[in-house]
């Protein structure tokens, strides 16, 4: 990409697009476009068409996506799938027909099956079940990416799918309902931190996880936007895990709080174990910067602010 080069990246208002916006303004690119949900709606293909029309961005970052955690990816799995393929297929089908040069795709780490052995390579796809509580969700990423890869095949475009291991960091959602993991540990210890209440997690706190900060994820993204042309699938995460109990007492030790921790065992655990393999991104010549504890820092000063201007 130059510096000038025209950019769009959908779903700036997100986490991931916000990032992604950032990363982009401080390495030097002046030319991006973004649009709210009120101006645009990627569900709807007229007005897609008539954006991509009008627009004719260079290159795509397509960033949106309806997102969420376990209980709202297993309770609305109808919004998840339809929504996701919609915004995907109408932007996807519109930067072909426009002549965009490059779009990169992201997906997501849930696409693999359930029970990949660890960590999980890029070819382990589709070589097995699913998680049952966020199939539709990985099914419309899935769907996503052998988009990317079939216009690649027939018509030669330049369509890179890559896929984020857990994010966490700026702009994130921390609303106990729909949040992911990591953020929705955040408010549940604060809140217990100051009404002196114990700590209740969801499931038994085995399960390990991988958490990368978004704004390197971002940074990820940017360099192979730049450096990768293959319609091979990209893993981008830190190549560590931790426990969900390990996590809760970081977080704890971060915010300072000594209550007690109980884990409400009725309560589903997901896939016991999801850690990338990120060979290939190391070979290409990227590594993330930011220490789980740094980064977690990073996300609880963020929620903060938010607590203080809500």
């Amino acid at each position: 990409m130059k510096k000038d080069s025209k950019i769009y990246v959908a779903g700036h208002n997100g986490m991931v697009g916000n990032a992604i916006v950032r990363n982009l303004m401080d390495s030097g690119y002046n030319n991006i476009i973004t649009r709210s949900r009120s101006q645009l709606d990627l569900t709807n293909q007229n007005q897609v068409k008539y954006f991509f029309e009008n627009e004719n961005p260079d290159y795509v970052f397509l960033a949106a996506a309806k997102v969420g955690g376990i209980k709202s990816n297993n309770d609305f799995k109808a919004d998840f799938i339809y929504q996701n393929l919609m915004i995907q297929t109408n932007i996807i089908k519109s930067a072909y027909d426009y002549n965009v040069k490059k779009l990169l795709f992201l997906g997501s780490s849930c696409i693999y099956p359930k029970l990949s052995p660890q960590p999980i390579k890029e070819e382990y796809l589709l070589s097995g079940y699913l998680e049952p509580t966020n199939d539709a969700y990985a099914i419309a990423k899935i769907s996503g990416i052998k988009m990317c890869q079939s216009f690649n095949q027939q018509y030669g475009t330049k369509f890179i799918s890559v896929m984020p291991t857990n994010l966490y960091g700026p702009n994130d959602n921390y609303d106990l309902m729909t949040s992911h993991v990591l953020p929705a540990l955040i408010r549940k210890v604060h809140e217990s931190n100051l009404n002196n209440t114990d700590v209740v997690i969801w499931g038994t706190g085995n399960p390990r996880r991988e958490f990368l900060y978004v704004d390197d994820l971002a940074d990820a993204c940017v360099f192979l936007m730049n450096n990768y042309e293959s319609s091979d699938i990209v893993n981008i995460g830190t190549g560590d895990d931790i426990s969900i109990r390990d996590l809760s007492l970081l977080i704890m030790k971060i915010i300072g709080n000594n209550q007690n921790i109980k884990f409400d065992e009725s309560k589903p655990d997901g896939t016991f174990r999801k850690l990338l393999d990120v060979s290939k991104l190391h070979e290409l010549g990227w590594k993330h910067k930011t220490s789980l504890e740094d980064g977690i820092k990073l996300a609880y000063s963020d929620f903060l602010n938010k607590n203080n201007n809500e």
